[in-house]
């Protein structure tokens, strides 16, 4: 009796001490996962950030904030990148945050009518409703967007996509025409149907860097649907 008793007690110590060693492990894994949720979370700032006291746009502030989210998806930062050719703008409407963009052009061939250039956008971040006419350099500018990172949303002309005006930037309420919507997950590629057709894209929650493939791009051309809305 006295040995069944003492055998009770043992296993019932090394139930509890398997009890703690369990939790304990359960609160590791908890900790570490949070950890690493923390570690994936981009830095996000509000507009004003991005804006002194007389009310300008700061280029520099919004350009350190794209090599920071470049640094967070290990995208590589070449000195092209970090040298004039790498260009931010609010498109004068002073909402950053949900009207602007950063990109490089690198490259775009008049003579073999060929254009390379990367997009960076932040989380919910608009390039603004636009097209791109023909010129006397040039016949109108088609595009297709490889997603590298994050997320867009892509829009271009044709029948409304259901629920696509919760995703509409304030700045644009009165004036879009684009709303037939397609999302574009990393490795996805996305095309504009047709030669000066408007659209715009969006970026997801994470923010996006996207590849675009087009023919030569000449600036005389573009076109903005917001009455205000410039380079």
């Amino acid at each position: 009796m006295i040995e069944i008793s003492r055998r009770k007690a043992m296993g019932a110590i090394l139930a509890g001490v398997a009890s703690v060693s369990m939790l304990g492990g359960a609160e590791a894994k908890r900790n570490a996962k949070q950890y690493r949720e923390e570690k994936k979370k981009m830095k996000v700032y509000d507009n004003a950030h991005f804006y002194g006291d007389d009310g300008q746009f700061r280029e520099s502030v919004a350009k350190a904030a794209y090599y920071e989210m470049m640094e967070h998806y290990k995208y590589p930062i070449p000195e092209r990148l970090r040298g004039d050719e790498f260009w931010t703008l609010d498109f004068g409407l002073g909402k950053f945050t949900e009207i602007g963009m950063a990109g490089i052009f690198w490259v775009n061939n008049l003579g073999h009518n060929y254009f390379g250039h990367d997009i960076y956008l932040f989380p919910g971040q608009s390039i603004p409703e636009h097209r791109h006419m023909k010129t006397a350099l040039a016949g109108p500018k088609l595009e297709a967007w490889h997603v590298r990172h994050g997320s867009v949303y892509i829009y271009g002309e044709g029948d409304p996509t259901p629920g696509v005006e919760a995703r509409i930037p304030s700045t644009h309420k009165d004036c879009l025409i684009a709303k037939h919507e397609q999302k574009l997950m990393p490795g996805e590629v996305g095309e504009l149907h047709g030669p000066e057709e408007w659209h715009w894209m969006k970026a997801g929650p994470e923010g996006a860097i996207v590849t675009e493939y087009a023919t030569y791009h000449d600036g005389d051309g573009l076109r903005f649907s917001h009455p205000d809305a410039r380079m």
